[in-house]
């Protein structure tokens, strides 16, 4: 049976890539036989959709498989993502008067990573997250939030309930839901007629220009262009204003949103952005062509540096047990007898396993105890923030190293 996509209906037939059979790439293990005995794993193959472009991962898994009570991504954990959530806050309130009268809403608010920064300036706001922990994590440092996923339905009810928003921030969470008309609905339900939605997301342009085929995993369940979501958008009579181009995730755009009859004028970056797609060809099969061969070679590049320093006798260590890491190592089928350990901040993944390629997690401290030879940074592009934070491996003659996008011992 053919599969549909997940936006316009018609039949998925061309490939992006195929990564195998992968486990969720935050679903860490409990050290335990049991616990690794139950892992499962899933396809995790890319299609592109030939009626409306939308990249998407062909077989879903469903929603609350993932973002269960234990989640074990928490924002506040990346100090550069913190303070780049710091920054919105002050444009979003300095840019559209945002006070004491405006309410705030952030869908998929996590730990209260950025509500936290309107909370301390007076703006009122909610955050709605559908993790447990999370959420109970953004509640205890104040920040009000409801814990569901959001969708038409949970907008209604909170729209009734008074909290028609004059601003909605839905970072890096467009991608991560299966049904993206459902999601975008509920947003036009609970946007004010001059309201503002920003949606921040890793640009597909950035992701098949750079060959980052490590920011595919199972909960992102579509890979966005401007072009696309713009479609979505003037579904529910939306229109886009403005478009950032932002360094984070390997290259992420930040789109502004509001009614089709708003005041809100539009910028040339609306238009600039448009035309890069389309220079890239993201409206035609053929600006997709080579994705999977560029990533295969990535893969086999590691997998070569990775048996080098095996046979030479290095141990290599690797630094952040990230979701695109995950991908990557399973990707390349690497396993303890190539990496021996992780370290990672966060205490929710320390003493678990990376999933699929079992490797423990463990606190930074364990670098300066084991001293290993080589160091892999996994969320590559966190590489200048991590090597500046851990400068003192040099001590021992330890070097930081990334795979993506292209392989080099910093």
């Amino acid at each position: 049976m053919t599969a549909v996509c997940r936006y316009c209906a018609g039949p998925l037939t061309r490939e992006l890539i195929d990564l195998g059979r992968q486990p969720l790439a935050n679903d860490y293990l409990a050290p335990t036989a049991a616990a690794i005995a139950a892992e499962r794993s899933y396809p995790l193959r890319v299609m592109i959709c030939d009626g409306c472009f939308l990249v998407q991962v062909e077989e879903s898994v469903p929603a609350d498989a993932i973002f269960h009570h234990d989640y074990a991504y928490f924002s506040s954990f990346s100090a550069s993502w913190v303070t780049h959530a710091r920054r919105y806050a002050e444009a979003m309130i300095a840019r559209f008067g945002l006070g004491p009268g405006s309410k705030v809403v952030e869908v998929a608010s996590n730990d209260g990573y950025l509500l936290q920064h309107f909370v301390a300036r007076g703006v009122p706001c909610l955050g709605v997250e559908p993790a447990g922990n999370c959420a109970e994590a953004a509640k205890a440092i104040g920040v009000d939030t409801v814990v569901d996923f959001f969708n038409r339905a949970t907008a209604s009810r909170l729209a009734g309930e008074g909290h028609a928003a004059d601003l909605i921030a839905a970072n890096n969470v467009l991608a991560h839901v299966p049904e993206i008309d459902d999601f975008v609905a509920g947003i036009a339900v609970l946007l004010k007629p001059e309201g503002v939605a920003t949606f921040e997301f890793p640009h597909l342009l950035r992701m098949i220009a750079e060959t980052q085929f490590d920011t595919i995993y199972h909960e992102h369940y579509s890979y966005l262009s401007l072009g696309i979501v713009e479609r979505v958008l003037m579904g529910h009579g939306l229109r886009v204003f403005d478009v950032e181009h932002l360094a984070t995730h390997g290259g992420s755009i930040r789109v502004f949103a509001c009614w089709a009859d708003a005041r809100h004028e539009e910028t040339a970056a609306v238009e600039e952005t448009r035309q890069a797609e389309q220079a890239a060809r993201l409206d035609h099969p053929d600006g997709y062509a080579e994705f999977a061969g560029r990533a295969a070679a990535m893969r086999d590049r590691l997998r070569r540096f990775l048996d080098t320093a095996k046979a030479r006798g290095e141990r290599v260590a690797g630094y952040g047990a990230a979701a695109k890491g995950n991908t990557f190592l399973n990707f390349c089928n690497a396993d303890t007898s190539d990496i021996a350990f992780v370290v990672d901040q966060n205490p929710e993944k320390q003493g678990r396993l990376l999933p699929g390629s079992h490797i423990p997690v463990h606190a930074p401290g364990t670098l300066a105890a084991e001293r290993p030879e080589l160091i892999l940074i996994l969320p590559w592009n966190l590489a200048g923030e991590v090597a500046a934070e851990h400068a003192y491996v040099a001590d021992w003659g330890g070097r930081f190293v990334v795979a993506a996008p292209r392989l080099r011992v910093l």
